[in-house]
């Protein structure tokens, strides 16, 4: 295996295992970024932190690294209606923080499409280097 496939191994690995214990550790942070038309907010929330920490102890294991990197690539992919969600709310969070507009936008369009191809990669290029 290559020093760069190890880095982005298990840096993809702390990045999505710091996320989903952040949703458990500031639950309140994601309240806000959840459309208000999807029901059950706290369920969601606990779901995905639980989800990214699941996915994200996946890659670790050679058996399961593909399931891992496809069901983070996944989780992102249902994260899209959440970062469009706080496009069309002004990129203000009630109660909560507010960004400039342009960074909601560069988010969805440049940061989420980097992180997805990120994933894809780990799940990718695991398949060359542990054959």
């Amino acid at each position: 295996m290559t020093k760069m496939y190890l880095l982005l191994k298990y840096s993809c690995f702390l990045f999505y295992l710091s996320a989903g214990v952040n949703h458990f550790i500031n639950p309140d942070f994601y309240f806000g970024l959840i459309p208000n038309y999807l029901p059950y907010p706290y369920g969601i929330n606990m779901l995905s932190g639980l989800l990214e920490m699941i996915l994200s102890l996946l890659i670790l294991s050679p058996k399961y690294l593909k399931i891992g990197a496809w069901g983070i690539v996944t989780l992102l992919i249902f994260f899209i209606p959440s970062h469009i969600y706080f496009i069309r709310i002004g990129s203000c969070v009630p109660n909560g923080f507010c960004l400039d507009p342009w960074i909601g936008w560069f988010r969805l369009i440049i940061v989420h499409p980097l992180l997805i191809f990120w994933a894809w990669n780990v799940g990718k290029l695991s398949f060359r280097f542990v054959q």
